[in-house]
């Protein structure tokens, strides 16, 4: 029987790059907890960004965040992972050598850019509506480093392979959406936050159902005994599934129906 639904949003939930969730998407999840089964928002997004777009229901679910560096059980975090400072400052240097790219750091409190550009800081405060802070220079954020992301408007595809050659023997470096490519911190990816979360909810793995479409979702896929890989996702991802479907709603209702 499942009992933890753990999904991706963008390009998962999220689709053609919505900020919003599906209409009665809320509702769909409430009515999957009264049936005795939880949902977990896991995102390479911030948390206070993901108590915002679930705020119906925001202290009725759980929460990996920074994909899987923030994990939140009953609104209390439960697992951290950080990225070295010195290998963050060296990220920054990259990022600041690459035309067109604008780097985000998040830290628990709040993410932080030192991008001086309008549409960049726009996106992330209208758009996405992260919580962020501008500052002259990251160097100078004295907080621990959760995760660094960079931001290239013309396709996380341009700049993947550039930054995984500087640092993949460092740190995990993956695409996160369309226009991301993220820095994980060692040990921290959505499968690991999955697995300390199911355990302190005394969950086992194949209690779990999972869904995503990008490799920073891989993880978490394989460590489900019921996963799903988007049809539209990663080529190759659904080789970490279970199965392939096309509509997270569609599963959902499914599985619903067949628990009531």
């Amino acid at each position: 029987m499942i009992k933890l639904i753990a999904s991706d949003l963008d390009g998962t939930i999220l689709k053609n790059g919505a900020q919003e969730l599906p209409d009665g998407f809320c509702d769909l999840v409430k009515k999957l907890k009264e049936q005795g089964i939880q949902f977990v928002a896991a995102s390479g997004r911030q948390y206070y960004n993901l108590r915002l777009l679930f705020a119906p229901i925001e202290n009725d679910i759980h929460y990996i965040a920074e994909n899987g560096s923030l994990c939140v059980c009953d609104n209390q975090v439960i697992s951290r992972g950080y990225i070295d400072r010195g290998l963050g400052l060296r990220i920054f240097q990259a990022v600041r050598k690459r035309s067109g790219c604008h780097c985000l750091l998040s830290c628990e409190s709040a993410c932080y850019t030192d991008s001086k550009d309008p549409a960049f800081i726009r996106h992330i405060r209208e758009v996405v509506r992260y919580d962020l802070r501008t500052v002259d220079n990251l160097d100078d954020v004295r907080e621990p480093f959760l995760k660094a992301a960079v931001c290239d408007f013309t396709g996380a595809d341009n700049i993947e392979a550039y930054f995984q050659k500087l640092f993949e023997n460092e740190i995990k470096v993956v695409t996160s959406g369309t226009i991301w490519v993220d820095f994980i911190a060692p040990d921290a990816n959505k499968g690991t936050a999955l697995a300390v979360l199911a355990g302190r909810l005394g969950i086992r793995p194949e209690e779990c159902m999972t869904f995503g479409d990008r490799y920073n979702d891989a993880e978490m896929l394989e460590f489900a005994g019921t996963s799903y890989a988007m049809a539209d996702g990663a080529p190759g991802l659904s080789e970490y599934s279970t199965d392939v479907t096309d509509s997270v709603e569609d599963v959902l209702e499914l599985l619903l129906r067949s628990t009531s």
